[in-house]
């Protein structure tokens, strides 16, 4: 297996429960830049709470909002955002269909939302009704629901450029259509002369799966929804027992 790049979703994927990177899996992936691979993470995560964990690792690049933004070396490189008037105009529709519906959006790194700022929203938040939003590309739109009739009322409401993706299994996810991370791993692999299939990826979740099923190598955690360990081609152990990087040494190094 000729592996150049390795790609891997965070939270419940390289982060332990704890969102700590233990640092057996730190010095596995030290290895790996020593052997001249490629570092990549790719998160739903925004570029904020990504410098709030100490991840312990160095990355050669990472994609943001599920695809929506990517940087390599550290720098923003690629947006794929929604316009600020499909998604202005999609949120205010869900609210008004949806009476207390929580609702927030990413722009420019900074989270606006429609409820009160409380400690749950750990980086804060901007408390808006959406008439007064920044005029610029939005990075992704979260409905805090897990509820169908929500879910299903919101995916009659969207646009054919955007798509929806669910995680954690309590936050609707809606993002530019090009917007996915097996789309900004693309991307990142051709800006370093690298194809799909000179890339291994980990994940856990339905957003992964793509990434999983088009990479070198797709490898799904133990503890991953069934129906991604379905798309991938193997299962390492879990993120609590440094599954990727034990992994990588009995196949890749």
């Amino acid at each position: 297996m000729r592996i150049k790049m390795i790609a891997t979703d965070l939270d419940r994927t390289l982060l332990k429960t704890d969102k700590t990177v233990s640092d057996h899996t730190a010095r596995v992936f030290e290895r790996c830049r020593d052997q001249g691979m490629k570092l990549m993470f790719a998160t739903a995560r925004p570029i904020r709470a990504v410098k709030a964990l100490e991840l312990g690792v160095c990355f050669d690049a990472g994609a943001y909002h599920n695809g929506a933004v990517l940087t390599i070396g550290g720098k923003i490189i690629q947006k794929r955002g929604i316009a600020a008037h499909t998604a202005v105009d999609l949120m205010l529709k869900a609210a008004d269909t949806f009476k207390d519906l929580v609702i927030s959006v990413e722009i420019d790194d900074i989270l606006y939302a429609n409820i009160d700022v409380e400690e749950e929203w750990q980086d804060g938040a901007v408390l808006t009704d959406f008439t007064d939003l920044p005029d610029m590309p939005f990075d992704k739109i979260v409905f805090w629901t897990a509820e169908r009739s929500h879910i299903d009322g919101i995916m009659q409401l969207l646009p054919e450029d955007l798509h929806a993706a669910i995680t954690e299994d309590i936050l609707f996810l809606v993002m530019h259509e090009q917007a996915r991370k097996r789309n900004a791993v693309e991307e990142a692999a051709r800006r370093f002369g690298f194809t799909l299939s000179e890339v291994a990826a980990f994940g856990d979740d339905y957003s992964d799966m793509e990434m999983l099923r088009d990479c070198g190598a797709g490898i799904a955690v133990a503890n991953a929804k069934d129906e991604v360990k379905a798309a991938a081609d193997h299962i390492c152990g879990s993120n609590d027992d440094d599954g990727p990087a034990k992994w990588i040494e009995l196949n890749l190094l």
